[in-house]
């Protein structure tokens, strides 16, 4: 395989052009409504799962996928029909012990939420009281384990769902989908092109979106098959 080409002659820097001239950056759309999650073979169980909770005797559910699969989507659809408590880092850093007065709960990302006993606190309250916590995570615990031994023994016992990696339908909906958040309209060709060539993920749906956003933008180019063709170009470079 040849050698990718510098990135200079892949993205030429376009022709200079007055500020009246310059494109209007506009804000992105991501959309969070239960209508806008795409439904899939690979995360038809979870939603399924997720929009019943809590059902049956635990009410702590653990929520798993790769890191841009809809998890946080999926569990935002949830905390607005029950009026859940949205927890992350950086709100549990803030305010750790005042989570504990109500829920129920979501805590996203949890594998990064760093105080692992106010999690363990979460799941001991949420079975207290019979109210739900999902706890989305993109590592099956068994992977992730917690230092904390009593949250891991926890966890583990706790009913799990996994959304899965993306199929070629779904891979090019998502596409789709995070073009049309950008308020911009793509060809099918030029769907089809980049969901046959490109690394067959969630997270490299948004990379992939973002570079052609970007480079479209920035020459003032159509997006067409031959500018998402030097995009993936770029990437395969980059992961060289």
């Amino acid at each position: 395989m040849s050698a990718p080409r510098p990135t200079g002659e892949l993205f030429p820097p376009p022709p200079p052009v007055s500020v009246e001239q310059l494109p209007l950056a506009l804000p992105l759309d991501d959309r969070m409504r239960p209508e806008d999650f795409l439904t899939a073979p690979c995360n038809r169980l979870a939603r399924e799962v997720v929009e019943g909770w809590p059902a049956g005797a635990d009410p702590v559910l653990v929520l798993t996928g790769p890191p841009a699969c809809g998890k946080t989507h999926l569990a935002r659809i949830w905390r607005e029909r029950v009026g859940a408590r949205w927890v992350t880092p950086t709100v549990a850093a803030e305010a750790p012990a005042s989570l504990l007065d109500a829920g129920p709960w979501v805590v996203d990302d949890a594998e990064r939420l760093g105080d692992e006993a106010l999690l363990f606190h979460l799941v001991n309250v949420a079975r207290a009281r019979g109210q739900g916590l999902i706890v989305a995570t993109r590592f099956e615990v068994s992977i992730w384990r917690p230092a904390l031994a009593d949250l891991r023994s926890r966890l583990l016992a706790a009913p799990t769902v996994a959304i899965a990696a993306p199929d070629d339908d779904l891979l090019g909906a998502v596409l789709v989908k995070q073009f049309a958040d950008r308020q911009l309209r793509v060809p099918p060709a030029v769907v089809h092109y980049l969901t046959a060539r490109m690394e067959r993920s969630f997270a490299a749906c948004r990379r992939v979106v973002d570079l052609v956003d970007h480079h479209a933008l920035a020459s003032g180019r159509a997006i067409t098959t031959a500018l998402a063709r030097e995009v993936l170009a770029r990437l395969e470079g980059e992961s060289a």
